[in-house]
């Protein structure tokens, strides 16, 4: 049976706190061998002083992108999806300027599966269980409306769950099913973290077939350059065909 809790008595994280030692008095007398701990990135990126003066956010955006996907102009503004130093495509390259002092925004943890590996086994030390820990972010996604969370760090956890090779409930080889199971358990904890609530960890139990001390990392659920057959936006496609015809035709 799968259960989902979110650990309360977490306040708000400055840079240097011990997030290994919050968490755990948070989560003592919870855990059991075999849990998986959902970790958002804002609190991680606090933690590691990943607080950054900005007034002006769209720098920020800049400095963190490594190649724009696509850019939207809006009533309000300009929407920028651009892959960042991780290679995560997201909006504003991960930047988030929200619940942040004024003038600052967060950046992302710099090494998620770092970040998630040390507080698993800090986590393990304490407690002395088998643990999984997986750190979140939220993401929009292509074809779909809204946001859900995914996995961008992970440590103990297989976040991709390979099955190709067996067989279905008919018989029939899986030759590609390999699911993302890292990103529905980022999607599964969101469901009891909210975004407003001060609740930004979550406890993820009846998973611990995928625990694997081994895990590559979220970093596997990044797809590269040469297998992204939508790299670019529409538009942005569009006017980098036609101008290639254009060079093409002289």
């Amino acid at each position: 049976m799968l259960t989902v809790f979110a650990l309360e008595g977490i306040g708000e994280i400055s840079p240097g706190d011990d997030l290994a030692w919050i968490i755990g008095e948070a989560a003592a007398g919870l855990l059991q061998s075999g849990d998986i701990l959902a970790v958002t990135s804002k609190i991680v990126s606090k933690a590691e002083g990943r607080v950054l003066q900005a007034e002006d956010r769209e720098q920020a955006i800049t400095d963190e992108t490594v190649r724009v996907v696509a850019t939207r102009a809006f009533p309000g503004g300009v929407t920028r999806i651009v892959e960042n130093r991780l290679g995560i495509v997201a909006a504003a390259a991960g930047v988030d300027g929200s619940n942040t002092p004024e003038g600052t925004v967060l950046l992302l943890p710099v090494d998620p599966d770092a970040s998630a590996a040390r507080l698993r086994e800090a986590l393990e030390t304490r407690f002395g269980l088998r643990l999984g820990v997986i750190i979140t972010d939220t993401l929009g996604r292509a074809w779909r409306e809204g946001q859900t969370d995914v996995a961008i760090g992970a440590s103990g956890v297989q976040p991709l769950e390979d099955l190709r090779g067996t067989l279905d409930a008919q018989g029939r080889r899986l030759d590609v099913t390999a699911p993302a199971v890292g990103d529905e358990i980022a999607s599964a904890a969101d469901l009891v973290k909210r975004k407003s609530t001060g609740l930004p960890v979550a406890v993820v139990r009846g998973l611990e077939h995928l625990l694997d001390a081994n895990s590559p990392g979220a970093r596997v659920l990044v797809r590269n350059g040469e297998n992204d057959m939508f790299r670019l936006g529409t538009d942005e496609a569009y006017a980098l065909g036609f101008e290639a015809g254009k060079a093409a035709n002289g």
